[in-house]
Formats: structure tokens, sequence, C-alpha cells
């Protein structure tokens, strides 16, 4: 699995108008399930994504998680993460997962990081949806959990 991480001030996912998910301070993470991806792949990535030190400690050092600042999480679904760019002009999507098996790992990743985060918004699977963010720095991390051959 594949996670995009941009530590934000404030972040939205608007569908058909309306606000699915907002948060201010915190990540917002756009979240790629690949062929080959279970559970496993779901719960390594949340754990590091959790864990993962992106926010400045006192001295100014990035020493702090999302859950040691309490931060928001906002989690959008993002097939394109796991396009293949290598040839041509135009990405082939081969390596993401169906569209089916992405739906559950999503919604498994989203359940577990709310077992686990106090605050968690989504997007919505499949939508056409309008993100809006300000990234802080700004920070942008790719993190990716490869999928079991």
């Amino acid at each position: 699995m594949i996670a995009l991480l941009q530590r934000v001030t404030q972040a939205a996912v608007v569908v058909d108008g309306v606000t699915t998910g907002a948060i201010g301070a915190g990540l917002m993470v756009l979240v790629c399930a690949e062929r080959g991806d279970a559970e496993k792949q779901a719960d390594l990535l949340l754990a590091k994504l959790l864990a993962y030190r992106v926010f400045s400690d006192d001295a100014g050092k990035m020493n702090r998680s999302v859950t040691d600042v309490a931060g928001g999480l906002l989690l959008v679904p993002q097939f394109t993460l796991a396009a293949d760019t290598q040839s041509g002009t135009r990405p082939s999507f081969t390596p993401a997962a169906a569209p089916d098996a992405g739906r559950r790992l999503f919604d498994y990743f989203v359940a577990k990081a709310r077992s686990m985060h106090p605050r968690v918004e989504t997007g919505r699977f499949g939508a056409d949806m309008q993100v809006s963010l300000t990234n802080d720095g700004p920070v942008t991390f790719w993190l990716q959990v490869k999928p079991q051959d």
C-alpha cells in the first residue's frame, strides 16, 4: 500500500458540493492499495503513518508524530498513486488493486485508523472529489509497504 502524506494547517474533501471530511492541523493522506495488498500491508502502513515524525518539537526538529500532536487525519482514496509511468505519455493503472479490493482495503484502513486515532475524516472511494489543503512547510512524504509476492 501507498500513502502520500502532507502536513497541513487545514484540509477538506468535497463531493457533489458537500464536505465529506475536513481537518485543521494534521495530515492529509492519499491512500492507495496495490495488487497483492492485504490487511497486513494496511496494518503496517497505518502503524508507520501514525508514528511518522513530521511535526516539530520545541527545538524545531521533526520529532513528533500526528499521534503526539493529536492532529487530524484526513484519509483520501487515490488509486492513481499506483500508476506505472515508465513508458509513453499515458499512465497504466495495472499496479493498482482492482476496485473491489481497493475499496475493501481503504475501508479496512479507515476503520483501523478510527480505532487507533481520535480524529479521522475521509474522502469517498470512487467519487469525483475536490481536495483542498494548505501544505505546512511544505512537508510531503511517500510511504509504501510493498504488496506480498
